[in-house]
């Protein structure tokens, strides 16, 4: 449940007032999503801002805010992701833009896929970020959280570790050149304001394969296979059957990795969300394809 402006500045008040161009707001609510932090919007009289919130639990998850500060400062820089105005190193606050628009939805991302590629397109020729992004060492530091923690997670998830190295091994037969990638585009994390679609949020921001980039936005928005097709010509130009094959793989690794993500969060996270149901989601589906005669084609076409 979203908390009252006079909650929220109890809650938050005395943090933002560290911040000069908040100390004179005149109004404060609570945006939805956010499964890492609390998403203000509050307005003063020189503008409008977003005041994300974290907790101090972050680094358990991969998130280097030092990272995201910087990598959100190259990507305004673009002109594809919010202008940035204020970040408190260490007290987990960073300030940026309201952009005016509305969020997609799975059936957003579906219609505006061109649209997408062209987003992505420009983050990617953006300066490189701070840091990579491997979603093999992310899986691995996260299995390891989890074992160490005796974190609850999935039954027999162990049994399909192998195919990981298998993964690694074809994708180091073409490597490709990282470039600066979002990393968790989910839906809500594409703002259209009619002109263009902005990318937000960059907690997981790194330079990357753009294939992971294309095969987590497609995954992560549920969408047919051909919706993947789809996407992958209109970032390239043209039909790769290559690039398919790796952004589908990706999806496959990512999938199987954050559904540690989602073990983690269900055992430390105070937000009311079910991660428990969520990171299930993600394994099912990684499992399922981790077994499929699909996913050996896709490999001999890489």
């Amino acid at each position: 449940m979203s908390l009252s402006a006079t909650e929220l500045n109890q809650s938050f008040g005395e943090l933002m007032d560290r911040v000069e161009i908040l100390r004179g707001r005149t109004a404060i609510s609570e945006l939805s999503g956010g499964l890492t932090n609390r998403n203000l919007k509050v307005s003063t009289p020189e503008g409008t801002y977003v005041v994300r919130i974290s907790s101090n639990q972050s680094s358990l998850l991969a998130i280097d805010r030092d990272s995201e500060f910087e990598n959100s400062k190259l990507a305004a820089e673009v002109g594809i992701g919010a202008p940035v105005y204020d970040y408190l190193p260490g007290g987990g606050l960073l300030v940026i833009g309201f952009l005016p628009g509305s969020a997609l939805d799975s059936s957003g991302v579906a219609n505006n896929l061109s649209r997408i590629a062209e987003s992505c397109r420009t983050l990617h020729g953006a300066k490189p970020f701070l840091r990579d992004f491997n979603m093999f060492q992310v899986q691995g530091n996260y299995l390891n959280i989890v074992n160490e923690r005796k974190f609850r997670k999935p039954d027999n998830y162990d049994d399909l570790l192998h195919h990981v190295p298998v993964l690694a091994k074809a994708f180091a037969q073409h490597v490709q050149k990282l470039v600066p990638c979002n990393n968790d585009l989910l839906p809500a994390n594409f703002i259209d304001d009619g002109s263009k679609i902005w990318l937000i949020d960059y907690e997981y921001s790194g330079n990357n394969d753009p294939c992971f980039e294309l095969g987590n936005i497609w995954s992560e928005a549920h969408l047919e296979l051909d919706a993947l097709h789809e996407l992958v010509t209109a970032y390239y130009g043209e039909e790769r059957p290559d690039k398919f094959a790796r952004a589908w793989l990706y999806s496959v690794l990512a999938n199987y990795g954050w559904t540690l993500w989602g073990a983690i969060q269900s055992s430390i996270s105070q937000i009311d969300f079910d991660f428990w149901s969520w990171a299930m989601i993600k394994y099912e589906t990684a499992q399922r394809e981790l077994g499929s005669k699909f996913f050996n084609e896709q490999l001999n076409k890489l």
